[in-house]
């Protein structure tokens, strides 16, 4: 395939916990927006104490395989996992990453061990600050695992400090700790995510914002991923081409796409 148009390298089906679409209609309604691929990155919590992982895997990897197979010369599908908190169970994290031939793994933290998502959580009740100093580490060891292909959403509390709760955070006071993060990531020669998904959020900025994409360009980085974080087959590709956009502005003249776990580079036209 040529490669032209919009790549959607963060989606969910209905084997996220939060997700609402099979993978087979994730792929119809890609086809139908024009989409060249999509990576299907379902949510696989590796702290979670309800979660049933070797259904999941197994589950999700057939049948984003038999879509992949379907949709073969009309759309790219990688079958990809967004592993969350992967560090805290490694062992568990490493077993799945080693038994499924993954084309694409996103690494995320969203929440700190034991406790809740950072959606859930009252901020009024927490000092902050201290709040993402921990995260920061957090991802800072997660980047250090280095079993995944892109980080995602890097400033993933963000979306409800400072979107939901309306509260003024100062990155500058983490920026030893985030400058450490995209080192790290550079040093590994992983990718970095541009998440499209708080455009249309009340933050209203890609996760990390141009900033922080331009100090990842400016540091040494290669590898970019751009991912919508789609839960429902109409906001695939949403933001995308912004996305894309901004991608250019700070420096980077391709995005990344992944087979077997292998980055191919793709102009930004």
């Amino acid at each position: 395939m040529n490669f032209s148009g919009i790549i959607d390298m963060h989606t969910h089906s209905d084997h996220s916990f939060d997700g609402n679409h099979s993978c087979m209609l994730l792929c119809e309604s890609a086809v139908a927006k024009g989409l060249d691929g999509i990576a299907i990155t379902d949510h696989c919590e590796i702290d979670s104490k309800e979660f049933d992982f070797r259904a999941f895997a197994t589950n999700q990897y057939f049948e984003s395989y038999k879509a992949k197979k379907f949709f073969e010369g009309r759309l790219l599908v990688m079958q990809g996992l967004e592993l969350g908190q992967a560090i805290y169970k490694k062992e568990l994290a490493e077993s799945i990453l080693d038994k499924f031939k993954y084309d694409f793994i996103l690494g995320s933290i969203h929440n700190l061990e034991n406790m809740e998502d950072f959606y859930y959580l009252d901020y009024s009740e927490f000092d902050v600050p201290a709040l993402l100093d921990k995260y920061f580490d957090t991802v800072y060891e997660l980047c250090l695992w280095n079993r995944f292909d892109s980080l995602a959403h890097l400033t993933y509390p963000l979306r409800y400090i400072k979107g939901e709760s309306r509260m003024d955070i100062d990155l500058s006071r983490f920026s030893d700790k985030i400058e450490a993060i995209l080192k790290t990531l550079i040093k590994n020669e992983k990718a970095l995510e541009i998440n499209t998904s708080g455009l249309f959020q009340k933050i209203n900025e890609t996760l990390p914002d141009e900033s922080i994409v331009k100090l990842f360009k400016e540091l040494g980085g290669k590898y970019i991923t751009i991912g919508s974080d789609s839960h429902y087959y109409n906001d695939l590709g949403r933001g995308i081409e912004q996305g894309m956009a901004l991608a250019k502005k700070c420096g980077f003249d391709s995005i990344a796409v992944y087979q077997q776990r292998e980055p191919i580079l793709i102009p930004i036209e």
